[in-house]
């Protein structure tokens, strides 16, 4: 699944999203690392995410849907 969102104000700054099974473990993983998420959400309907931005302005998202 995947998502397109034309934001021409970020052109050529990349923002993508990853569905995960374990989000709280990946969050640690990267955690152990020394990076921590730059935003974390949680919608209505339960689905959680967390984003990473670099200095360049691009965004990674990663996702995990409710059990």
């Amino acid at each position: 699944m995947g998502v397109l969102e034309q934001r021409p104000q970020h052109a050529g700054h990349a923002m993508h999203t990853i569905l995960v099974d374990d989000l709280d473990g990946l969050v640690a993983q990267i955690a152990e690392r020394g990076i921590e998420p730059t935003k974390r959400e949680t919608y209505s309907n339960g689905v959680r995410k967390v984003i990473y931005c670099d200095p360049d302005g691009n965004e990674t998202g990663f996702g995990g849907v409710p059990r």
